[in-house]
């Protein structure tokens, strides 16, 4: 995202190529679009010069999807639903005639189901980056390979502008990670924009942020960065011990910041 013209190139359910952020870029600079998704943002981007087709499975990749069989499929993002065997195909509980007509009872006192198990510190690879540059511009990226054991077809929130990140030249940024489908149901790196617009410093926009996830779903994890256009920042979080970094031209190295939720 452009924090200057507001333009933003994303891509979605792409394969075949590794480059994803640089894809997202070319959306930006070379289409009228905002997003492009599945095999078509696949083939726009090996048009516009990106390595691919390519197999992007590893040896790492594949022993965790083996094991992962093994387990009967297990942990998985499906719910109400009953497979046909261990792993699927899955149908909806009420079309086997189960529950039907039955709301359950966790929906009727408005329980969420807890998540800590589907996405934590170890089963997701967000990476979402800030940059001002010497003008005073403004821009972000964030580059996902999705949760681990997602259902196929599954969009996170990485290429929601407003939700992984946000960027405006007359306020600031933001970049998050975590729990993206809880997340993006919030837009928080929008708000945390909004609300440094407001008067909001950078600290307090990412709690708030964050806050107004936790109170509706107490067990997401998840985490924000904010930085004001004058550098001020600050990183809040739900459900883990968060860390971000940051280069200025004032510091000879990068310096690590620890967040506590």
């Amino acid at each position: 995202m452009n924090g200057a013209t507001m333009e933003v190139g994303a891509v979605a359910a792409m394969r075949y190529v590794k480059d994803g952020i640089k894809a997202a870029r070319l959306v930006m600079q070379h289409t009228k679009h905002t997003m492009l998704v599945g095999d078509r943002a696949s083939a726009f981007a090996i048009s516009m010069g990106l390595p691919g087709p390519t197999n992007l499975s590893s040896s790492e990749s594949m022993e965790k999807w083996t094991r992962w069989k093994e387990n009967h499929c297990q942990p998985n993002f499906w719910k109400n639903v009953a497979p046909v065997d261990s792993c699927g195909p899955y149908q909806p509980k009420d079309n086997m005639g189960l529950n039907k007509g039955i709301c359950s009872e966790a929906n009727s006192m408005g329980i969420i189901e807890s998540r800590t198990s589907l996405v934590g510190p170890h089963n997701h690879d967000t990476i979402s980056m800030v940059v001002i540059d010497k003008m005073g511009h403004v821009a972000v990226g964030t580059s996902t390979n999705g949760a681990t054991f997602k259902i196929p077809g599954r969009v996170g929130d990485g290429p929601i502008a407003g939700s992984s990140a946000y960027a405006d030249d007359e306020v600031g940024a933001c970049g998050a990670t975590g729990d993206g489908d809880i997340m993006m149901r919030f837009l928080p790196c929008y708000q945390v924009v909004e609300s440094m617009r407001q008067g909001m410093e950078p600290k307090l926009a990412a709690k708030d942020a964050i806050a107004r996830i936790a109170r509706k779903y107490p067990d997401f994890m998840g985490a924000v960065f904010a930085i004001s256009k004058n550098g001020v920042h600050a990183g809040a979080c739900h459900g883990w011990t968060f860390q971000y970094s940051v280069r200025s031209p004032d510091t000879d190295d990068v310096k690590v910041f620890m967040v506590l939720p």
